[in-house]
């Protein structure tokens, strides 16, 4: 956070300049005058959670959530007296929308609808869709763990500016209502922020990737190894991208495994690839042709499912959601022969938090524990791994992180990984002891996914939010310089889900950055 100078004072001085001189029986004293250069400390920034809850005032809105008076089928049922049907009825009957539904002073969740030629509730079908002059009333419906059928009733009250809309919901679980509340969605691709001053960072070139939904890439022997997860029936793997011409990239080989294709990370090391799997652990590859990978073997051997991998010097690092919820530290020194020498678990708790993601940094391992939050663990010792400390609050998610050095202290970036993920900057020089120093806020509809630090710039991508890259040579003020928008809501591909846009990121150093949306598939940015 940047401090501010503090106000001069002018009653001396406007004593000082008056013509006819100020008397010396003048009862008001002199006002001292601080020191130009004196600023106040920085304030400390108070950590608020992911999501702060913005009291409704829709008025349509029910006096208890908990007896609801509209139901699932009849728009009619609303309330709807005072809201402004005319610009309601007026929207645009099209567009992808992430919605924040609101039911009670502490409980919120998040979901998607789109309206256009295929209209859509958190992925299914729309049973019920009213748009026009009349107002505006949807209808989703969901089949729950339970086996029971949920209908979720949206109906709008008001336009507060363009791409918003806000209104009233209603749950029906097997035909009863059960709860209600409000909602504030916003159109992905239409609703703007407040100028940044960011640059827009120029698109070198497009590639589209026709396995499955990409997620993650790794660059390496002038090629691009982007994995990919199942998509609706089709499966994921691993396609290579020839990028040593920036402007021309060329696929030239894509792959799978049998029964083995949820592949959502991938790094290199020497000749060897490491795809985590959310079959059979960490896949190994031989690159020595970079435009042919060989496949060698899966560790540490068995059904495990590997999420993330990262690798520091002759260290591999593999997170596990399942079955144990473990990070897997392999020795790499010969790369294609990875050697396991411990399973690391951390304190958390059963069934609700796993390592999804971590960055080794000067003999210390920083993982986002999901629930349990954000762990640095000290693993000088490849035996031995001890917490040093946690950083963690209500309704967490961690999800990725980025560490190095600046002005001397250790710098976390830190993001979730939920509707309303902030880009938080934590100083854990002192783990057992770390500050919430600064926080980087963007529209609450929207998530963050991954991040590279390079010296003092991070890159962030940031879902339906795109490509954002930050200056941090002042942490406490990340300085917002360039972004991509990557969204397009009419892409083929593209669907209501939170998790679309921009979601893996690299930046090698070779002049570009490289970004993996959803739908589109691997885009080539120039660095600014």
């Amino acid at each position: 956070m940047t401090s501010s100078l503090r106000l001069l004072g002018t009653g001396l001085f406007a004593c000082a300049l008056s013509l006819s001189g100020c008397s010396d029986t003048d009862p008001s004293p002199p006002v001292p005058v601080p020191d130009a250069g004196t600023v106040d400390p920085p304030k400390p920034v108070v950590e608020l959670t992911d999501y702060v809850d913005a009291v409704p005032t829709e008025p349509c809105m029910d006096a208890s959530y908990a007896q609801p008076r509209a139901n699932c089928s009849d728009s009619s049922s609303f309330p709807l007296a005072g809201c402004d049907l005319r610009a309601v009825g007026a929207l645009e009957p099209s567009g992808v929308y992430q919605a924040i539904f609101r039911y009670n002073a502490t409980s919120t969740f998040g979901a998607g609808f789109r309206l256009d030629t295929t209209p859509s509730f958190l992925g299914r079908p729309l049973v019920h869709q009213e748009l026009g002059p009349q107002g505006f009333f949807i209808t989703g419906e969901l089949t729950n763990s339970a086996k029971q059928v949920q209908r979720y009733a949206l109906a709008g009250c008001r336009v507060p500016e363009p791409g918003h809309l806000t209104g009233c919901f209603v749950r029906c679980t097997d035909g009863v209502p059960d709860y209600s509340g409000t909602f504030h969605a916003q159109r992905m691709n239409l609703s703007r922020e407040e100028p940044t001053g960011a640059q827009p960072l120029r698109l070198v070139s497009e590639t589209a990737i026709p396995v499955g939904d990409p997620v993650d890439v790794y660059v390496t022997k002038g090629h691009a190894y982007v994995v990919s997860l199942p998509r609706r029936g089709e499966p994921g793997g691993l396609s290579v991208v020839n990028v040593s011409d920036p402007a021309h990239p060329v696929l030239v080989t894509r792959l799978n495994l049998p029964n083995d294709n949820y592949w959502n990370g991938v790094w290199a090391k020497g000749d060897a690839l490491y795809v985590a799997s959310g079959d059979s652990g960490v896949v190994v590859y031989d690159i020595t042709d970079p435009a042919a990978p060989r496949y060698v073997r899966a560790l540490p051997g068995g059904a495990i499912n590997v999420h993330t991998v990262f690798v520091d010097g002759d260290r591999l690092y593999a997170m596990s959601p399942s079955p144990n919820g473990e990070t897997l530290l392999f020795d790499v020194r010969s790369p294609l022969e990875p050697q396991l020498l411990n399973r690391i678990s951390v304190p958390r708790e059963e069934g609700v938090s796993y390592p999804h993601d971590a960055f080794a940094y000067q003999d210390r391992l920083y993982v986002n524990h999901t629930r349990t939050g954000y762990v640095v663990l000290d693993v000088k010792r490849a035996d031995l791994s001890p917490v040093l400390g946690t950083y963690a609050f209500n309704g967490q998610y961690s999800h990725a992180n980025a560490v190095g050095t600046i002005d001397g202290r250790t710098i976390a970036f830190e993001g979730g990984e939920r509707f309303g993920a902030h880009l938080r900057v934590l100083d854990v020089t002192d783990p057992a002891n770390i500050k919430l120093i600064g926080q980087v806020k963007k529209r609450p509809q929207t998530s963050i996914h991954n991040m590279v630090l390079k010296g003092t710039r991070l890159y962030v991508a940031w879902y339906h939010e795109g490509v954002r890259v930050f200056d941090v040579a002042q942490p406490e003020n990340p300085k917002e310089i360039a972004a991509f928008d990557s969204f397009q809501e009419a892409h083929p591909h593209s669907t209501d889900s939170l998790y679309q846009g921009a979601i893996g990121i690299r930046v090698p150093g070779d002049g570009h950055i490289y970004a993996i949306d959803m739908s589109r598939g691997l885009l080539m940015l120039a660095e600014p």
